[in-house]
């Protein structure tokens, strides 16, 4: 699963801290699991699912006369064994039925039920930020919401999709599956496998049967259902198939195309065949996460449909299109045996998307990721927490920035320590042997040792049931007599073993030393012709470290120039941009990141440059003009174009003109909000004549606009975006920005702002309620009722009523 992370919830999520409960063992293997058969028809109108089931089972090794399946909010209609009515119990979303006999390992049996699924009846928290996870969702299926399409499905991971059948909903069982799957006949259908057929029924119905010949996990079994188009593409022929709103039917395949050539690259790389009979994506909307890997039926929230205009900037959702894929391997043919081992699931597929862009777009881009995942983890507050956890508070708190963000860090140092030929055959071998079951991590540990010959259980034991990282203070001693130069190694709080790449520079050329950290005080002395200019310390960058060392802004200068890496020059430019008002060097030297071969390092250095400073800025307004018009990528572009808006110079009125009419949102949003700083009216006859998708499509701009114009007539706009602008940027400027326009709707007379604003509260309350939102979320709304009674508005007993009622659907 993909996580999605908002900045006021990264915050929020620091006070999650590890809590030492009971061990939370690999549920206890009883009965296995052996192929689950179902059909089901829906009840549009109540919310239900009318549901038959036929569970075949066996007993793992001793015999017994009893199963327990679990069956969450269910209405139990008929339960026989092997076509005979038998005795059972239901009571705490688990269902105890009495075989009849004795059953031995060697034999099975199946168990069938009639049930109705009830799942607005469920009361449950599930994986990520979703709350009273029902495992099934039904959309608008009342067809009550003009903007709302209907569309019915489901999401089972960790526990839920006992919800909607009944089945032993652990990690450790697998299952082959076929399901009977009865709609109405204009929607389209999705599930795992194979469509087998379809046949028209009279009532105006159609039955489509699905069938999953492979054996996986229930919670990665899946149903979708509504009005999608379907876009066919293929990969070595295997059907590849995206299933989006038809609105997105045009650009569906530059949303996901790039699949087939994943498919290939993720199956060249682990050495094995992607090892199912299709691969499929489908949209659907008011989705609880980000994406889920659902076996052959990939599951992704709204976001990843996009327009043109964002595509050409950038694809968002690709990292998460590679994510889910990545799981087929590493969570569907391998699934984890407990979720205390979660990350021999999510680890990978994070670790997939780095894999990824490495491969498509080279290192920078790939380096970057890799970075932001470290610092997602560092600034997560989580150094308490082991990456395999036998003791937390609920499952769903393993799905966090340890398990994926810290994980994939750790495979990037095991895959640096073993190399590429061993640790990729140590997968290979990893897949091969737990193929279609389960494992742990001491299995990957097992197999990457079969294939290196290494002795891995130093680094597991530090990086997989250790908690932390290296924090390590770095100095240096130079002795200009001997030619030498010692680097001093000092850890802090915790000793860790690794290996260590040290760069040393003389002149223009370097020398790579390689060595070993064994304990918490170290230091290493080398030779050096002339004194080096400077000394990089990881200089691989491998490292999921803190390093605290003291260059000077002459070590940065220099290391901007000759220093390779992508965060060689990140971290100089950094410290660069901190100095440009006091270094002329600095100055220039930012200038020349506009040249970048990284895009984001060029944005970088625009959006840090400073123009108002006493060096002569007639280069760098000559180079961003460049950028503006001339750049290969859309994003510098809008970058450039913000920055000469902040000039307040009408001379760069043509190029915002021009910018206006690019197919690019990112050139159009900054050229709008530019050509406003100079020509307000201009910008305001603009931003009339666009039509409400165009106004939906550059939204963050408009409402700039519209708060800095104190436009009262459009607070219902300003209320739908205030919240993303408060939240989700990390700049105080815009943060402060719309703190104005938030200030102006709650204070305002205004019932359709009021209520557009509270809708927003209660979607993102409930969407992020593992993060605490919804209590801040009512916090803001008392409030706001605290504002509106002391207020002289002649609505605010409809507004007060309106944001109460808010309230209420959070506190439910």
């Amino acid at each position: 699963m993909k996580k999605i992370i908002l900045a006021i919830f990264l915050i929020s999520s620091t006070f999650i801290v590890a809590q030492k409960t009971d061990y939370r063992a690999e549920k206890t293997k009883i009965n296995n699991l052996v192929h689950t058969k179902l059909k089901v028809d829906f009840n549009f109108q109540e919310s239900q699912m009318n549901g038959e089931a036929w569970v075949t089972l066996s007993p793992h090794f001793y015999p017994t006369n009893k199963v327990v399946l679990d069956a969450k909010a269910f209405t139990i209609k008929q339960v026989k064994v092997d076509s005979k009515p038998v005795a059972y119990n239901y009571s705490d979303n688990e269902i105890t039925i009495e075989l009849g006999k004795n059953y031995t390992k060697d034999e099975s049996f199946t168990v069938y039920i009639k049930y109705i699924a009830n799942p607005e009846k469920v009361k449950q928290n599930g994986s990520e930020a979703i709350t009273d996870a029902k495992g099934l969702y039904f959309i608008d299926p009342k067809e009550d919401d003009p903007d709302k399409p209907t569309e019915i499905w489901t999401q089972g991971e960790t526990e839920s999709n006992s919800c909607w059948f009944p089945t032993i909903d652990t990690p450790n069982q697998k299952s082959t599956e076929e399901i009977y799957m009865t709609v109405p006949d204009k929607y389209v259908t999705l599930s795992n496998g194979k469509l087998v057929s379809q046949i028209k029924n009279a009532n105006g119905t159609r039955t489509d049967y699905w069938k999953m010949d492979e054996k996986h996990a229930p919670y990665l079994f899946f149903m979708g259902v509504g009005d999608f188009s379907i876009v066919n593409d293929s990969c070595n022929g295997i059907p590849v198939n995206y299933y989006v709103e038809k609105e997105y039917e045009p650009v569906a395949k530059e949303i996901f195309g790039k699949t087939p050539e994943m498919i290939t690259y993720f199956s060249n790389i682990t050495g094995v065949p992607y090892p199912w009979n299709k691969y499929d994506q489908i949209v659907v909307r008011d989705y609880v996460s980000g994406a889920m890997e659902n076996t052959t039926a990939v599951v992704h929230g709204e976001g990843a449909q996009q327009k043109k205009g964002q595509l050409i900037d950038e694809n968002i959702w690709e990292n998460t299109i590679s994510h889910e894929l990545f799981h087929h391997w590493f969570g569907d043919l391998v699934t984890t045996e407990s979720w205390s081992n979660l990350t021999v699931n999510e680890s990978f597929a994070t670790y997939g998307e780095y894999l990824w862009l490495k491969h498509k777009y080279g290192n920078d881009k790939a380096n970057a990721l890799m970075y932001e995942d470290q610092q997602t983890y560092l600034n997560s507050k989580s150094e308490a927490k082991d990456l395999v956890r036998f003791y937390y508070k609920d499952k769903e708190d393993m799905f966090d920035a340890v398990s994926y963000h810290k994980g994939g860090a750790i495979l990037y140092m095991l895959n640096d320590y073993l190399g590429d030929d061993a640790f990729f055959a140590g997968l290979k071998e990893y897949l091969i042997e737990h193929k279609f079951g389960t494992a742990e991590a001491e299995d990957l540990r097992l197999a990457l040792e079969k294939v290196s010959g290494k002795d891995l259980n130093w680094f597991f034991n530090e990086w997989y049931y250790g908690s932390g990282h290296i924090k390590m203070d770095v100095s240096y001693d130079f002795n200009t007599i001997n030619k030498t130069v010692t680097v001093n190694v000092k850890q802090k709080e915790k000793t860790f073993v690794f290996p260590l790449s040290i760069d040393i520079y003389e002149d223009n050329t370097n020398v790579r030393h390689n060595v070993w950290i064994n304990h918490s005080d170290e230091s290493f002395t080398f030779n050096f012709n002339k004194l080096p200019k400077l000394i990089n310390i990881d200089a691989k960058h491998v490292l999921l470290a803190e390093i605290n060392e003291n260059k000077t802004i002459a070590n940065y200068l220099y290391q901007f120039k000759h220093a390779p890496h992508y965060l060689d020059r990140k971290l100089a430019l950094e410290e660069i941009a901190k100095n440009q008002t006091t270094s002329k060097e600095a100055y220039y030297a930012l200038i020349k990141a506009f040249n970048d071969p990284f895009y984001k390092l060029r944005i970088y250095a625009l959006q840090h440059i400073d123009l108002f400073q006493k060096y002569n800025k007639k280069d760098a307004i000559a180079k961003i003009v460049q950028l503006a018009q001339n750049d290969k990528k859309t994003l510098v572009k809008a970058a450039a174009i913000d920055v000469l808006g902040k000039l307040v110079d009408p001379v760069y009125k043509p190029i915002f003109e021009n910018a206006l009419n690019s197919k690019s949102f990112a050139m159009t949003k900054s050229a709008l909000v530019s050509l406003y700083q100079i020509d307000k009216s201009s910008a305001l006859n603009k931003l009339n004549t666009l039509n409400k998708d165009s106004k939906e499509n550059l939204a963050s701009a408009i409402t700039t606009i519209y708060i800095n114009e104190k436009d009262t007539t459009n607070l219902p706009f300003i209320a739908s975006n205030v919240l993303s602008g408060m939240f989700n940027s990390s700049d105080k400027q815009v943060q402060n920005l719309y703190g104005q326009g938030y200030r102006m709707i709650i204070e305002s007379n205004n019932v359709e702002a009021i209520t557009n604003l509270t809708d927003r509260f209660v979607i993102l309350g409930k969407k992020y309620k593992k993060f605490k939102f919804d209590k801040m979320a009512v916090n803001m709304m008392n409030q706001i009722v605290n504002v509106q009674m002391k207020s002289k508005n002649t609505n605010k007993e409809e507004i007060i009523l309106v944001i109460r009622k808010g309230i209420a659907q959070l506190l439910m």
